[in-house]
């Protein structure tokens, strides 16, 4: 049986698919240079419309597919590509679907209009990225979620994942980075992302809002570990989460080679 620890990397941005924020190039290299270690990688992401099939190389994972996703009532079904990062061996997975990720642009129309269903897009990439894991039955040991869009998947991980086995064992790395849109999401946002009675009105009350700083508010709040990933992030939750009794803080560090994070990834998974 492997003995080898397993990183799972749940991100709205990574390099070459998305780059929409630097940090983007950071979640690359982190998968790579936790790949190097001799550590078992995994990576999620939607597939947007703009991702381009053909260059990237994805395919449907016949296996995976056929995931539907319960939302307030309602199914929603995925389906499951993958794609193998360049000049590294490992597999990136993307979630897409006909209504949500293929659109050929990504948060905002071609007027820069703010997509009026984003915040239930944004739920069902969270619960399409654990409902995948759980598929997979791969359990990580470590899952370092970044971009606003995996804000809800700590709480989902303490709460209605609670006693899925596959997470028994995981620790939650959470990246705060720069606010990158003023909207709100739609105002049933709150309803949506409550995808269990075990999600109570306190926590609730942390999403309600639907604004950027709302996602990465509840993210940080729920993981084991934080990190910030930009040279300005909110202010607000800059001081919040700076220093947290209980909880390792990686702050912002551009002159990083980015082994602090190894070294926190070991230190949670002791």
């Amino acid at each position: 049986m492997s003995t080898k620890k397993r990183i799972l990397f749940i991100a709205n941005e990574m390099s070459p698919y998305l780059e929409l924020t630097e940090f983007a190039e950071v979640v690359n290299k982190l998968a790579i240079m936790s790949n190097d270690n001799n550590i078992e990688v995994r990576c999620i992401m939607p597939r947007f419309g703009v991702i381009n099939e053909r260059r990237h190389r994805l395919h449907e994972v016949v296996r995976l597919s056929g995931i539907n996703v319960m939302i307030d009532g309602d199914d929603y079904p995925l389906v499951i590509k993958v794609a193998s990062l360049p000049n590294a061996r490992l597999q990136i997975y993307f979630l897409d679907n006909e209504d949500f990720f293929k659109r050929k642009s990504i948060f905002t129309d071609e007027n820069e209009n703010w997509f009026d269903d984003n915040g239930l897009r944004t739920v069902l990439f969270c619960k399409g990225a654990l409902e995948t894991v759980k598929k997979f039955g791969w359990p990580p040991d470590i899952i370092h979620c970044s971009g606003w869009m995996t804000g809800l998947i700590p709480l989902y991980i303490k709460t209605a994942y609670k006693k899925e086995p596959v997470f028994n064992h995981s620790k939650v790395v959470f990246t705060i980075g720069e606010n990158t849109f003023k909207e709100k999401l739609e105002s049933d946002f709150a309803k949506l992302a409550t995808i269990s009675d075990s999600i109570t009105p306190k926590e609730q009350a942390l999403f309600k809002e639907g604004t950027n700083a709302a996602l990465y508010r509840t993210g940080a709040s729920y993981a084991d570990a934080i990190t910030f990933g930009a040279a300005k992030t909110d202010k607000k939750l800059t001081e919040e989460f700076s220093k947290v009794k209980g909880k390792k803080v990686l702050k912002f560090n551009p002159e990083s080679d980015l082994t602090d994070y190894l070294q926190l990834y070991n230190d949670l998974a002791k």
